[in-house]
C-alpha cells in the first residue's frame, strides 16, 4: 500500500568550490594509460557546495536539463548547469531526512527513489522547487543494519522499480528479503524475482530490456560480477534460500550449491543457478564495482553505442561492458575505459548532451579507495577523437569474433601469433573471493581479417566452458601504426555456441 506523508518545501543558496585543477589526473596510475585517455574522454569536474558533504549516491538527469543527485545521508539535490561547457551550477535542495538514497528515477512528475528501507515517490505539489508529498510505495523487505544496502534500478518498460537486497553482512540473511532482488510496480506492489544475492552495488537494463545487478566479490563470489535477475533464479548465495515461503509461485532450489566447487559443476547440481553474465578479475578490473548505466546517445559518448558502463569504488575508475545471449544464457566482456577520477565511484549516469556523470565519496568504514577527493562529481566529455579499442567480443562457432573501433593493420592482424589468450576460473565457495584457478592456453589457430579491417575472427582451439577468456592484444596495431589504447579484455564463457562444442 502507498503512504503519504506531507512535508514542507526547503530551498538552499550556496558558494561553490571545485577540486583543483588537473588533480583528477595525479591519482595514481591503475592501467597506466590515464594521459593517453585524457585525448579522447576528458574529465570535468562539477564545483560542489564548500559547506554541504555531497556524498553522493545515484544520478538522475531529469526532463527540465537539471542534474538530480541523491546522497549517502539522505538529501536530494537540483543542479543546473551541470551539463555546460564550463560548469557553474547551482543548487537547491529538493528533499531531505531520507537514507542512504541509491537510485533515482524520474517519472509522471515525480521522483521514486530507492533508499536503504523503501522505495518512495517524492513530489513537489505547489510548484515551489522542493518536494512536500512523500510516499512510501514499498517497504516489504527488512532492515536493521548497516550492510543491507538497497540499490535500485530506473523505472523498466512497465513502470517497475528493479531493487537489489544486500545481505545482513556477507553471510547471513537475517532480515525479510535479504540477498534478493524484488520489484517494485507503480501502484506499489513488491514482487519478489530471485534469490541469491550478496552486496549487490547497482541494478540497471542492457539494450535487449534485460535487468542485471552488480555483485561484489566475497563468500560464494570469486570476483565481482554482472548477474542477470532472471525470474525465478538463485544467483549464488544460499544464505537467502530462508525467505521462498515469503515468495508465491517461487520454488526454492532443490539442492544447496556445494562449497570448493566450481560454477561449471554446481550448475549441472542446481538447475535454478544462473552464472555469472561477466566476471571482473580481481584489481585487473574492478574490486568494488558499483552503479552502472546503458550508453544509448546515438554515438555523442563515441564508439560505444549500446554498451554497459561501470564505476569502481575502489579503483576510482570507469570499465565498460557488452553481454549477448548464447544458447539461452546470457554473458559477455569487460573493458578499461578511464582511470583517475578524484574519489570512490558509486554511481554513473548519461546526460542528454551525451556526457557521462559519475560521483561517489570515501567513508570512514574502512573500505579504501584510490582517489583522494572525500567527494566529487566529475563528468567525462567525448573529446571527438575515436581512440583505438577494441570495441567488442562475441563469442562465434569457431571462436571469437573481435571488432575495433578503426582499422587494424592487416599483415599483422592476419597472424595468429598476434593474440595472447589464456583462461582462468575462480572458486565457487562459501569463503571470502577466491584466486584465478584452472588456468589453460587455449591455441590460436587461425585469424580471418575483414574487407574494412574493423573486424577480426579468430579460430580456436581449446576454449573452456565457465572460464574468463583473458586476451592481450599488446602486439596488435592499427593501420596507421598505432598500438590500442587499451590491450586488455575478458570475455567469461558461460555457453559455447552449439554448433561449435563436437569441434572442441
Amino acid at each position: 500500500m502507498v503512504m503519504s506523508i506531507i512535508r514542507p518545501a526547503l530551498i538552499v543558496a550556496v558558494p561553490l568550490v571545485g577540486i583543483l585543477p588537473g588533480q583528477a589526473e595525479d591519482l595514481g596510475a591503475m592501467w597506466g594509460t590515464a594521459e593517453k585517455e585524457a585525448e579522447y574522454y576528458r574529465i570535468v569536474d562539477i564545483p560542489i557546495p564548500a559547506e554541504v558533504p555531497m556524498h553522493p549516491g545515484s544520478f538522475e538527469a531529469l526532463p527540465d536539463g537539471r542534474l538530480a543527485v541523491g546522497t549517502r545521508r539522505g538529501d536530494v539535490y537540483f543542479i543546473s548547469g551541470a551539463f555546460e561547457e564550463d560548469p557553474q551550477p547551482t543548487y537547491e535542495l529538493f528533499a531531505s531526512g531520507q537514507d542512504e538514497i541509491f537510485g533515482m528515477s524520474w517519472r509522471n512528475e515525480s521522483l521514486s527513489i530507492t533508499q536503504f528501507g523503501e522505495v518512495t515517490k517524492l513530489t513537489d505539489t505547489d510548484g515551489d522547487g522542493a518536494a512536500d508529498r512523500f510516499d512510501t510505495l514499498s517497504n516489504n523487505w527488512g532492515y536493521a543494519e548497516g550492510h543491507e544496502f538497497a540499490f535500485g534500478s530506473k523505472h523498466d518498460s512497465e513502470g517497475n522499480i528493479w531493487v537489489a537486497l544486500g545481505l545482513s553482512g556477507s553471510y547471513h540473511s537475517r532480515n525479510l528479503f535479504r540477498g534478493w532482488a524484488v520489484k517494485v510496480t507503480p501502484d506499489g506492489r513488491m514482487i519478489p524475482v530471485c534469490s541469491g544475492l550478496r552486496s549487490p552495488g547497482g541494478v540497471a537494463a542492457n539494450a535487449e530490456g534485460a535487468m542485471f545487478c552488480i555483485e561484489s566479490q566475497g563468500p560464494w563470489n570469486g570476483s565481482c560480477s554482472l548477474k542477470h535477475l532472471k525470474p525465478g533464479g538463485f544467483l549464488g548465495h544460499p544464505a537467502s534460500y530462508n525467505w521462498y515461503p515469503y515468495a508465491p509461485g517461487l520454488d526454492p532450489p532443490a539442492n544447496e550449491p556445494n562449497t570448493n566447487s566450481r560454477i561449471r559443476v554446481e550448475k549441472k547440481r542446481v538447475k535454478e543457478l544462473v552464472p555469472p553474465v561477466v566476471r571482473f578479475p580481481y584489481i585487473k578490473m574492478g574490486r568494488s564495482i558499483s552503479g552502472f548505466q546503458l550508453n544509448q546517445t546515438k554515438g555523442k559518448f563515441g564508439p560505444f553505442e549500446d554498451q554497459l558502463f561501470f564505476g569502481d569504488y575502489t579503483l576510482s575508475l570507469i570499465m565498460r561492458v557488452t553481454t549477448e545471449k548464447i544458447n539461452g544464457v546470457w554473458q559477455g566482456a569487460c573493458y578499461p575505459f578511464r582511470e583517475g577520477l578524484a574519489t570512490g565511484i558509486m554511481n554513473v549516469e548519461f546526460t542528454p548532451r551525451g556526457q557521462l556523470m559519475a560521483g561517489g565519496f570515501t567513508t570512514n568504514r574502512q573500505w579504501p579507495v584510490r582517489g583522494t577527493s572525500p567527494f566529487a562529481i566529475q563528468r567525462l566529455d567525448w573529446t571527438g577523437k575515436v581512440p583505438f579499442e577494441i570495441q567488442e567480443i562475441n563469442i562465434t562457432p569457431e571462436g571469437f569474433a573481435l571488432s575495433f573501433t578503426k582499422p587494424v593493420d592487416a599483415k599483422i592482424a592476419a597472424r595468429s601469433a598476434t593474440y595472447l589468450l589464456k583462461t582462468y576460473t575462480h572458486n565457487f565457495s562459501a569463503g571470502y573471493g577466491s584466486p584465478e584457478v584452472d588456468h589453460t592456453t587455449p591455441v590460436v589457430t587461425g585469424a580471418k581479417v575483414s574487407e574494412d579491417g574493423r573486424r577480426v575472427d579468430l579460430s580456436i582451439k581449446g576454449m573452456q566452458d565457465s572460464h574468463i577468456h583473458d586476451f592481450d592484444l599488446t602486439a596488435l596495431r592499427g593501420k596507421d601504426g598505432q598500438p590500442l589504447l587499451h590491450k586488455k579484455a575478458y570475455y567469461t564463457v558461460n555457453e559455447i555456441p552449439v554448433s561449435a562444442v563436437e569441434s572442441r
